[in-house]
């Protein structure tokens, strides 16, 4: 699998399932509609309709801070991206200028969220970067 088509896919879901909960919505789901109509037409009103449930299930999970299934649309919508990349390359570039256009500082997908428990004598280290440790 080719390394690019994989990371503009993951950085796709990324965005698209934060920017679904965002005001930036519309914008969203208008822009990846087209996209799907100049690239495979066939299948764009499936997509415009799983954009809308997929909102939907965003916006129920986080209310309900339910990380698993936002886990899960990010891995769904980034599957759906790399399908069409792969059937269409001249998707990629399309795709690409509308997540600068949509999200033009990359903030949608370098979101981190961390969750923990721990319990006992448990210890639990966490970091969204670089991490060094020295116990004693």
């Amino acid at each position: 699998m080719d390394p690019e088509v994989t990371s503009l896919a993951q950085s796709a879901g990324t965005t698209l399932v934060t920017l679904m909960a965002t005001d930036a919505w519309q914008r969203t789901r208008e822009g990846l509609t087209q996209l799907w109509r100049r690239m495979q037409p066939e299948r764009a009103e499936i997509v415009a309709a799983e954009l809308e449930a997929g909102r939907e299930d965003v916006l129920a999970a986080m209310a309900a801070h339910d990380q698993e299934t936002l886990n899960e649309l990010r891995l769904q919508w980034q599957g759906l991206v790399r399908r069409l990349i792969v059937s269409r390359p001249a998707a990629a570039a399309e795709l690409r200028a509308l997540l600068d256009e949509l999200d033009p500082d990359g903030t949608a997908a370098r979101r981190i969220t961390q969750h923990a428990t721990a319990s006992g004598q448990a210890r639990i280290y966490q970091a969204g970067r670089d991490q060094h440790i020295a116990d004693r």
